[in-house]
């Protein structure tokens, strides 16, 4: 209570902060009139005096205002558009390494390009992420044209770019792409053999797009790169069958974790049929032989009975397309783990594609994580922020909005089932459609998109659908969902993008009705009638109420609602926005209390009927912490066990950055051989042992196995008081002796570079192994927790025994290669002939064409036709020391260098001599 009425009367801790960047706000405003004197060229010429002055030791902190206010300037020049107070505080705080909470419609974009510039006047790089490819393109090329004028260099990274075409981006100051190519591209670099080969820079500074989008909701799933394993097509096919014919009963659903498990029944009926199908190598399902064939049962219960077909993937071109959760995309490329995505391929009859074997993976929350300074921007942030800042250890700032917000936002509607909730939202849209008010309705899944749309058909009123079906035609749809009238029903509005003007947007519009007019009065004509329409059409929706936002069910996340909210009210416009909900949608059947379906259940809700309370709301919002709660859980776990991961995979990645970076290994490589020697013989001979004690056939064994030659151990043991020490240090003294004939046979560059290859090749190859082991060591380590174990702790502790072995046969593979490789030098490749004379390369008949019959062994001229006898000298002096020698018909000595080929006898001589090759080099002697 106290807390409450201390808020109301000094401001919450944010509105302090916002309220100290005013000081900055104020210094940034008093430099306006300076900027706008200036012309054009001054203007331009900021940045090289920025840049100047960062040389000279200054600080980014200290040209901030100056920076702000070139940055407003330009803008007002380059887009007719200046940034307001408020969104000079958001720039702030993204350049200090925060999250701006700012409002859907407040001009994040805009906003971005303030801490942008700022820090791109480093040239250290600033990496601006988008949620998909259409918005870093956009903004690549919109932004672009500010960044450009300035002075700045601007890059963009999508799909299918050819590596110098990445590598060049990366170089720019300012580099649009989005998260996915951002890391795939990371773990790509450090499967290179050489640093000319990676595009990335050392990381600097990135500002994330939806940042909540990005770091939270796609955080769950590490980015993954692998390479195919073998084909077991048929027995995905197979499983699949087996798995159609199971009913209800067979098996128990968990929809919350989404796993199945078999009931008793089920598993004996399984096993029978498996057992018909020749699948099971034993008759008990679980013995070990059938391993693989439970991880495949279990992976096909999922596909068919848990994910659904337009809500959780899609059917396109004959391929499974992922439909992302958060945002309704698809999501092109990426793939389920564990063999899932090859049984949804089974349940489809699709192409199945072979399973893949993990070669590098990160998580977004340790990529992320690398770059000195992050910071973000989203509307909705605040309900995350404990997360962000866990994670992170980012603050979010809320940015207070230009104008106040208009929007009302009513209670939520409750029906008993989904029939009555649809037909009742049909009959609403149909009711505000008809007085002219946009409605865009926000529905969680592709089927419910379309099954209200037929509701809409039979209620006769016109709309656009917008799922992962038309992902192509997004931006339009969105673009135009503010018009007199129109109605937009979309799936899951999270990181849309596209600003929903009232009255429509004037560079859609003209993108659409304009696109093939050439620029001329006629082009300027038709602008200036579309803005007095968009106007007109503007006031008509003001009248009518603004945007009415509707949607068809809660979402698991609070922050989705609110960014489906958020589109209506922009810039304070009016605006209306109202949940519709039943008992039948996922998060009440699932997440709901016990109590809140059986008070609704026992009510007297008649059919069509509605009702709405704050007791109900409470209880949904309830629903929804208990789901962002879970979900935060499922993240953090995934943080903590890839953490264990990251440090392994930060050693590795600067072991091959050093192997990269050095002109020679061969220190590195000593002391693996040293290792591996040592190895050995503590291995054969333990320490505390007695000689007799040791095993000196394995030793003998090994080591002609390791360093490629016998060793002759027996006369050493024959010695009295040997130790292990001095067997260390005979055969490490013999390995040496063995390299340095090897190195002093061998060129030293060229087995300088052998060293550096097989060096990185096995850490490489043992590092891909490393990561399938604790892929499978992190799906059973859960079971530890039955023997009273912290799962965690346990990875811990069995990761860091793998790596310790991963290295030591790292260690032992490069020792094994380098000792028993012999250096085979390549065939010489054909000499090079210089450039002919112009002479010869003339066919200008008036250019002295010549013919010449040049003896290949000699390089003497037998042609006997004496023109150009000085240009068959220069010829001749252009072949200097070429081994030709004399061969011609007709001589004892004559020699024919085509002898046993296939040539025609009335094919022309290859010499060029224009005689046929019978009367010339083939002739019979």
């Amino acid at each position: 209570m106290f807390g409450s009425f201390a808020k109301s009367l000094f401001g919450s801790s944010n509105d302090r902060y916002v309220k100290s960047m005013g000081k900055i706000v104020a210094q940034i405003n008093a430099l306006e009139p300076t900027y706008e004197a200036m012309d054009d060229a001054e203007l331009q010429n900021q940045t090289v005096l920025f840049r100047q002055r960062l040389d000279a030791g200054e600080t980014l902190d200290s040209l901030l205002p100056e920076a702000f206010a070139v940055v407003r300037e330009a803008s007002k020049r380059v887009f007719g558009m200046r940034h307001f107070d408020v969104q000079m505080i958001g720039g702030i705080a993204l350049h200090r390494g925060e999250i701006a909470e700012m409002r859907t419609g407040e001009g994040k974009t805009l906003v971005a390009t303030l801490a942008t510039y700022l820090n791109g006047l480093s040239g250290k790089g600033v990496h601006v992420v988008t949620v998909n490819d259409y918005l870093a393109r956009r903004d690549a090329e919109w932004m672009g044209q500010l960044y450009r004028w300035l002075g700045l260099t601007v890059g963009v990274i999508v799909p299918n770019l050819h590596e110098s075409q990445r590598r060049e981006a990366y170089a720019c100051d300012i580099t649009y792409s989005t998260n996915n190519e951002l890391g795939f591209d990371y773990l790509r670099d450090n499967m290179k053999h050489s640093r000319e080969q990676q595009v990335h820079r050392p990381f600097n500074y990135a500002i994330v797009d939806e940042v909540d989008s990005i770091l939270i909701d796609e955080a769950r799933t590490p980015l993954i790169i692998s390479g195919p394993t073998e084909d077991k097509s048929d027995l995905y096919i197979a499983i699949d069958a087996v798995v159609k014919r199971m009913d209800e009963e067979d098996f128990e659903k968990d929809e919350k974790t989404r796993n199945i498990t078999l009931t008793e029944d089920g598993l004996e009926k399984v096993e029978q049929v498996l057992l018909a199908e020749g699948l099971l190598e034993t008759e008990n399902l679980y013995d070990y032989e059938n391993t693989q064939v439970v991880h495949h049962l279990d992976q096909a219960l999922k596909a068919v009975h848990m994910f659904k077909r337009d809500t959780d993937y899609i059917v396109k071109d004959d391929k499974v397309v992922i439909i992302d959760e958060f945002t309704g995309r698809m999501m092109d490329g990426r793939r389920w783990s564990n063999g899932l995505h090859q049984a949804v391929e089974a349940k489809e009859g699709v192409k199945i594609e072979p399973e893949n074997q993990t070669m590098a993976s990160i998580t977004f929350q340790n990529y992320f994580r690398m770059y000195p300074k992050l910071s973000g921007m989203t509307g909705t942030a605040a309900t995350e922020a404990p997360e962000f800042f866990d994670i992170y250890k980012l603050n979010v700032v809320e940015i207070p909005t230009n104008l106040p917000v208009q929007r009302i936002d009513e209670e939520d509607q409750f029906f008993k089932n989904t029939h009555d909730k649809f037909r009742a939202i049909a009959a609403s849209i149909r009711e505000h459609n008809e007085k002219g008010q946009p409605v865009l309705v926000g529905t969680v899944s592709i089927e419910k998109s379309e099954l209200l749309s037929k509701f809409l058909e039979e209620e006769g009123v016109k709309h656009a659908v917008l799922n992962a079906r038309m992902h192509e035609m997004e931006a339009h749809i969105v673009a135009q969902a503010g018009r007199l009238g129109a109605v937009t029903i979309a799936t899951n509005m999270a990181g849309r993008g596209t600003d929903i003007q009232l009255g429509g947007n004037l560079e859609f519009r003209t993108e659409d009705e304009l696109g093939d007019m050439a620029e001329g009065p006629e082009r300027d004509a038709a602008v200036a009638r579309i803005k007095e329409e968009i106007a007109a059409e503007r006031q008509q929706v003001l009248d009518a109420g603004g945007l009415f936002v509707l949607g068809t069910e809660r979402h698991e996340s609070r922050r989705i609602d609110n960014q489906l909210r958020g589109r209506s009210g922009r810039q304070g416009d009016p605006g209306l926005s109202r949940f519709y909900l039943c008992l039948e949608d996922d998060l009440l059947r699932i997440f709901g209390p016990d109590t809140l379906f059986s008070k609704m259940m026992n009510s007297n809700l008649e059919d069509g009927e509605a009702i709405g309370s704050k007791w109900l709301s409470k209880a949904i919002e309830t629903a929804q912490k208990k789901v962002e709660a879970r979900n935060y859980d499922i993240r953090k776990q995934v943080v903590e066990y890839d953490n264990v991961m990251n440090d392994q995979r930060t050693v590795i990645y600067e072991q091959r950055e050093d192997i990269m970076d050095a002109d020679a290994v061969d220190d590195v490589v000593i002391d693996m051989r040293n290792d591996t020697v040592n190895a050995i013989v503590g291995a054969a001979c333990p320490p505390g042992s007695y000689p007799e004690q040791w095993d000196i056939e394995g030793l003998k064994a090994k080591v002609e196995d390791i360093l490629g030659e016998p060793a002759p151990i027996d006369e050493w043991m024959q010695e009295d008081g040997i130790e292990p020490e001095d067997l260390e240090q005979r055969l490490a003294a013999m390995a040496d002796a063995k390299m340095d004939a090897k190195f002093a046979d061998s060129d030293p560059s060229i087995w300088r570079q052998v060293e550096k290859s097989v060096l990185l090749d096995r850490l490489d190859h043992h590092w891909k192994e490393h990561l399938a082991t604790l892929d499978a060591l992190r799906q059973v380590v859960f079971l530890r927790a039955y023997a009273q174990k912290t799962p965690i702790n346990e990875y811990k502790q069995e990761a860091f025994g793998l790596f310790e072995r991963m290295l030591e046969a790292i260690r032992e593979d490069v020792t094994k290669i380098l000792m028993t490789s012999q250096l085979r030098m390549a065939e010489p490749e054909p000499p090079v002939l210089p450039d002919l004379p112009d002479f010869l390369t003339n066919t200008d008949p008036g250019a002295g064409m010549m013919t010449g019959h040049i003896n290949p062994l000699t390089g003497e001229d037998n042609s006997n036709d004496g023109d150009g006898s000085s240009k068959r000298q220069a010829l001749f002096g252009a072949l200097a020391g070429s081994t030709f020698a004399q061969a011609g018909p007709g001589g004892a000595e004559s020699e024919n260098p085509w002898a046993g080929m296939d040539i025609s006898r009335n094919a022309p001589c290859p010499c060029g001599s224009g005689n046929k090759y019978k009367h010339c080099h083939g002739a019979v002697a």
